[in-house]
């Protein structure tokens, strides 16, 4: 049984502490928020211990995991102080994307879990799908060919508007991903930007990549789109084929380059998923198989070192647009 503690019982934590109460393979032993109602009333709710500092929990409570979904500014500013001390004390970590708002935040948390060996996930949960598995597969039995060029686009309705780059570093960790997750690394990109009317946030943004593989890529992200239609479509192509995933989960499909046949996989055939909070659920689940199975650190998928190569490939885009749209290099994690 993986004994865990959750750090940041707002809305996002109460679902991590709803799944860990129920995985048959977890126990939810303690929390920590530091409003201290708040933590009172999730322990109250799931019948476990309460605290406000995680490094006393950690004194007293046997804890094998730490599960931080902390927020903060642009989603990720409070993250850095309770995955270190959870590092510190060899307890395993999964943290909520974005790793950090801060990037020397993020690579020092990196560093402290390789030189710890502790593993180290981020909750990227748009990858952890069937139809995103799927695409894996095609791409790994050369169903695709060479890889030419990856279209993405991720948009939903936020209207917040709390900083500059909040639209940036709060949703795109998981759009990148996913591209990273099909392709691998970019080596530079070139990004574009607008505000809707009225907005303070670099609400729409064009980011142009160039991937290490040397096909080239594409995501356009908004907070300016209505929920009430898909929100993520996936392409991918190579000199074989390409696949489409429609609305991050509902369904893939495979176009060979030389038939006009086509491969259709809907949702309900690929262990049917009910809605996206199931996302949540299939991360969760594979960072406990992975904890179960002595996984090395460097073999975590959705690692902190993905994260952390989203979160470069979010900054270099940014420095890009700041500098009228010049290309950047993204720094190498080698």
């Amino acid at each position: 049984m993986i004994r865990i503690a959750v750090v940041g019982v707002n809305n996002i934590g109460k679902i991590h502490c709803r799944y860990y109460h129920q995985h048959p393979d977890t126990e939810l032993v303690a929390v920590c928020d530091i409003m201290e109602d708040r933590a009172r009333e999730a322990a109250l709710a799931y019948g476990v211990k309460a605290y406000t500092d995680l490094r006393r929990l950690l004194a007293i409570e046997e804890i094998d995991m730490v599960c931080v979904a902390t927020g903060g500014e642009e989603k990720g500013s409070h993250h850095y102080e309770p995955v270190m001390a959870a590092i510190e004390a060899g307890k395993d970590v999964l943290v909520e994307k974005p790793i950090s708002n801060s990037i020397e935040e993020a690579r020092t948390m990196v560093k402290a879990a390789a030189d710890k060996g502790v593993r180290f996930g981020c909750n990227l949960n748009h990858r952890f799908t069937p139809a995103a598995a799927m695409g894996k597969e095609w791409i790994g039995r050369h169903m695709l060919g060479t890889p030419l060029f990856l279209n993405m686009r991720l948009t939903i309705d936020n209207k917040a508007d709390f900083t500059e780059w909040f639209h940036m570093r709060a949703l795109h960790p998981h759009s990148i991903d996913v591209m990273r997750y099909f392709f691998g690394d970019v080596k530079r990109v070139q990004s574009f930007m607008t505000k809707a009317p009225g907005r303070a946030t670099w609400s729409t943004a064009s980011v142009n990549m160039e991937f290490t593989n040397g096909a080239v890529g594409h995501l356009t992200g908004s907070y300016d789109m209505s929920m009430l239609h898909p929100i993520e479509w996936c392409e991918a192509a190579g000199t074989e084929g390409r696949f489409v995933i429609e609305n991050v989960y509902e369904s893939i499909t495979y176009y060979p380059r030389q038939s006009s046949e086509k491969l259709v996989m809907q949702n309900s055939i690929m262990r049917g998923m009910q809605g996206f909070n199931d996302t949540f659920g299939n991360r969760i689940n594979r960072f406990i198989e992975q904890l179960k199975e002595q996984a090395s650190p460097e073999d975590i998928e959705g690692s902190g070192a993905e994260a952390l190569a989203a979160q470069e490939i979010i900054e270099a885009a940014i420095r890009s647009h700041q500098s009228g749209g010049a290309v950047v290099e993204v720094p190498s994690l080698g």
